[in-house]
């Protein structure tokens, strides 16, 4: 806990720094002509997981305010196992300008927190990433991370809308994460750290909602699985979801 406590100090200042500077940037951008201020909010995954051991409740989220051009993301993330109390998750406050047709290019900075009993730690990031389709409607969103410890990580996500029926859709989902160095305290190694597999089927009672269904698989591998044997973890870690897609 004091670890965290003196990581967020050094945390905070930066990060009302960072988001006074996308302000200013996205009042300037609006006084150019840029369109009217809207907005938009998306809860992507609120799920459950059956893994017969931590089976967790996790969320992942998207919002953004802005114009056409010009755009103020929040992205977060997060697990909690309902077999303990604990916590990890990971926020995101990005300032994203329109630089193709469906194409944005994203930088700000991110927050992770890990809880749990007798532990938490934290950690900053400056993040610099794109997000928008690939050819064939493939919604990509590649990362690239500096923590304020000089670390530096990768993040490379993928999902696909597959239309079954107008109301019924099947979600494949992939995303890749690698390191360029160990932080073994959040159970980190070099190299390449793990793999998230994923589909989803959800039916659209509405555009807004959408209960769905569906099936994950995590791996860790080389020094990440190293670290995740000691911690007495699997590394490999398949699980059945249920939860609910919503936006407005």
């Amino acid at each position: 806990m004091r670890g965290f406590t003196r990581r967020a100090g050094k945390l905070f200042p930066l990060l009302a720094t960072v988001f006074a500077a996308l302000l200013c940037a996205s009042r300037a951008n609006a006084e150019m002509g840029d369109r009217p201020i809207n907005y938009f909010f998306q809860l992507e995954e609120l799920e459950y997981g059956f893994d017969n051991q931590e089976n967790p409740l996790s969320w992942d989220s998207k919002s953004w305010i802005g114009g056409d051009w010009n755009r103020i993301w929040l992205k977060t993330e997060g697990e909690v196992p309902t077999d303990e109390l604990a916590v990890e998750a990971e926020a995101q406050l990005l300032y994203s300008r329109l630089i193709a047709p469906f194409w944005e290019l994203q930088a700000g900075v991110r927050g992770d927190v890990a809880f749990e009993p007798g532990f938490g730690d934290g950690r900053g990031f400056l993040v610099l990433g794109l997000e928008g389709l690939a050819p064939y409607w493939f919604e990509i969103e590649p990362s690239i991370f500096v923590s304020h410890l000089g670390d530096i990580s990768g993040r490379f996500r993928a999902t696909y809308d597959q239309h079954i029926t107008q109301r019924l859709i099947a979600q494949p989902s992939l995303e890749l994460n690698v390191a360029i160095q160990s932080v073994p305290v959040f159970g980190i190694g070099s190299g390449f750290n793990d793999l998230e597999l994923g589909l989803r089927v959800r039916y659209e009672i509405t555009r807004k909602f959408a209960p769905y269904l569906g099936f994950s698989w995590r791996g860790v591998f080389g020094e990440t699985a190293t670290l995740t044997e000691t911690a007495g973890l699997l590394t490999s870690v398949p699980q059945g979801v249920a939860g609910v897609r919503l936006w407005f």
